[in-house]
């Protein structure tokens, strides 16, 4: 029933169009609000973060890498300190919207260019996840970059998209895990970004087979067993999240889709909620299959063990709030609870959703 509906949602509101607005969830018009959101704690922040990004110079490298790896292993260091570009990217191109100032504008476009000549696409998920920062920034400043920058980001962001969904046409490495939700968050945010149509589709229809494949009848996601961690349950639902946001910008709604046993992204959500209050409780990562978590623990990287803390869900909460109002009660109960905040970018998007 719910995959008809969503044809023909696509089928409307695509209707004699080529393309669909060229977003992935910062839109316009919420561009256009986020200069209401000035006098938050978030925009105090995000300014403050991005003059100092304005005094530092990219750093791209032609790949970076870090999944599987422990500290000082491989390039897993410099590809850490490399990352730091890409919110900096975000948080320049946030202040540029929120205050007007080209400065912001101009430091937004050397990252964005630079990463989008230097970096080659490796198909790893993991690795690349991280690249929705600069899908975010492109949204909030497209418009007025130069000719040469939009032409490099826009090559940059195809390669993403037809990469994983033409990876995600067979059976690609752990494609029953977290691995493929954040293929599908990757490829979703590039293909609305991109505004195409068939690219929207195609990750539409590979989002249902994860959900059909990933989720269980029970509510939670194949990864709980495998690695007896809820961390990997928000590793596994968060980018799921994100790719229904970017769907939900454009009035579509992935996030409450469900497979044939009637469970979906809203469905891990509800059977995290007694985690998140208390009512239960669990130890992580005890019975995991995957060796590399006891590496982990070996490495001295604690949070592979213990228990769960309900703080390590703010953001969880926060994406699964900004999809559906029912989870903004649980999400408010537990900012009371912790000093733990979620990304600026999503709060001062709430704010301007309100603005708008």
């Amino acid at each position: 029933m719910k995959t008809g509906i969503l044809a023909l949602a696509f089928a409307l509101v695509f209707a004699g169009q080529s393309r669909a607005q060229d977003y992935a969830i910062l839109s316009p018009d919420i561009a256009a609000a986020l200069g209401s959101t000035r006098a938050s704690e978030a925009a105090a922040a995000t300014i403050e973060a991005a003059d100092a990004a304005l005094t530092r110079t990219p750093g791209p490298m032609p790949v970076v890498h870090t999944e599987g790896t422990l500290p000082g292993q491989g390039i897993r260091d410099e590809s850490l300190i490399a990352r730091r570009d890409l919110p900096a990217t975000l948080d320049l191109a946030l202040s540029y919207r929120l205050t007007g100032e080209r400065k912001y504008l101009e430091g937004a476009d050397r990252f964005l260019r630079a990463w989008a000549e230097v970096y080659i696409v490796s198909l790893n998920p993991i690795d690349e996840t991280n690249f929705d920062a600069l899908i975010l920034a492109y949204d909030l400043t497209e418009a007025d970059l130069p000719a040469e920058t939009r032409a490099a980001v826009d090559g940059f962001l195809r390669a993403l998209a037809t990469g994983y969904l033409d990876e995600m046409d067979g059976a690609p490495k752990h494609f029953y895990t977290n691995w493929q939700s954040h293929r599908i968050k990757i490829a979703a945010m590039a293909s609305f970004q991109l505004g195409d149509q068939a690219l929207i589709q195609r990750t539409f229809e590979d989002y249902q087979k994860h959900v059909a494949g990933n989720v269980l009848a029970e509510g939670t996601v194949f990864d709980f067993y495998e690695r007896d961690a809820i961390h990997y349950v928000l590793y596994n639902v968060d980018p799921m999240m994100m790719a229904g946001l970017a769907a939900q910008a454009h009035g579509l709604d992935w996030f409450d889709w469900t497979n044939a046993s009637g469970t979906g992204a809203a469905s891990v959500i509800d059977s995290l909620i007694p985690y998140v209050e208390g009512e239960k409780t669990h130890q992580e990562f005890v019975n995991s299959r995957i060796e590399f978590d006891a590496q982990r623990l070996a490495a001295g990287q604690s949070e592979y063990a213990g228990p769960w803390e309900p703080e390590r869900a703010v953001n969880t909460l926060n994406l699964a709030s900004l999809l559906d109002d029912r989870y903004a009660a649980p999400f408010e109960a537990l900012l009371a609870r912790t000093e733990r905040r979620p990304p600026r970018w999503t709060m001062l998007y709430r704010l301007a959703r309100a603005a708008d």
